[in-house]
């Protein structure tokens, strides 16, 4: 069994790269995988929210989850999400990450049936009762309709497999709590989904973030982990007021409230990272948003590299 401590630092919710039939885009899945590590990452987590997990075809998962453990080899550890409304298809799932050498599987609550703590409870025991690999919790209230709290964390971490929680609530008070409730289970691991708070978060106590834009510049959100582990505070600030500046620039464009993800798949679109295809419900920006973003992305990058001076 892999051991929790294993897991900190940044662990980009790697995007889908997907081709205009919404098959996998294996070309760029692989480049991007590349990118990720020679930017220094911790981990690499696939078919999270931002990896689109929720409108990709069961074939589409598989293949992405054999082409990102064949490519990484070990080098990082791979986390697989495994969030579906099927207590079943999500054990599936589990099962053929195990089968391809992932180290671990992440699952939000599952969504549609109105469910309370009691059952949320239940439905996790029954999963990492299932499973090979070791479970993150992945607390999603605003795509899930209902929040893990803190009592439902402590009660799971007492089943062997569940071993930590990623946070997407964006309340820093729940990550607050978080740590609180955790502070004399060191080994149970808490990261951080939204990245502008990622600086605060690790003060309080959090492991790392699970943060979108490494997926863009994976050494920006390294460089704030380590400054970080190092002490060196004045550069965490510097690196956390550029990811703000990156968040500003990139994911605030249109009333879509997939903003952030159409910018995000955009700008890695410009740089060669991926196509800007999305599965179905989404879709990309309009051309006269993604020429304001290209402007933009030069603004970012500018401001990324001067960060580093």
């Amino acid at each position: 069994m892999t051991k929790s401590i294993e897991f900190n630092g940044i662990i980009p919710p790697m995007i889908t790269p997907l081709k205009a039939d919404f098959s996998l885009d294996i070309n760029h899945s692989e480049r991007l995988i590349e990118h990720l590590i020679e930017g220094g990452v911790h981990g690499i987590f696939i078919l999270g929210t931002t990896g689109e997990f929720s409108g990709l075809s069961s074939t589409v998962k598989r293949d992405l989850i054999r082409i990102t453990c064949q490519q990484v080899n070990g080098r990082v550890p791979v986390l697989v999400g495994v969030t579906d409304c099927s207590f079943l298809e999500s054990v599936d799932l589990a099962a053929i990450a195990y089968n391809f050498g992932a180290k671990a599987i992440v699952a939000a609550p599952p969504f549609y049936m109105n469910i309370g703590q009691a059952e949320l409870i239940n439905y996790y025991k029954k999963l990492a009762d299932f499973v090979e690999l070791p479970l993150f919790l992945y607390d999603m209230p605003s795509h899930v309709n209902i929040n893990i709290e803190v009592e439902t964390a402590v009660t799971l971490s007492k089943h062997p497999n569940i071993i930590g929680i990623k946070d997407s609530s964006g309340k820093i008070e729940n990550f607050r709590a978080l740590c609180e409730a955790f502070r004399q289970q060191p080994e149970f691991r808490i990261f951080v989904g939204p990245e502008e708070i990622l600086a605060e978060t690790l003060l309080i106590g959090g492991n790392g973030g699970v943060t979108g834009g490494a997926n863009l510049f994976p050494e920006l959100y390294v460089a704030l982990y380590e400054a970080f582990q190092k002490k060196e505070y004045d550069a965490v600030k510097k690196f956390q007021e550029t990811i703000l500046f990156l968040s500003n620039k990139l994911y605030q464009h249109g009333t879509y409230q997939s903003s952030y993800l159409k910018g995000l798949k955009a700008a890695m679109s410009i740089e060669g990272l991926c196509e800007d295809n999305f599965a179905l419900p989404l879709f990309s920006h309009e051309l006269s948003v993604k020429s304001i973003l290209s402007s933009k992305l030069l603004q970012v990058k500018e401001r990324v590299k001067q960060s580093f001076n």
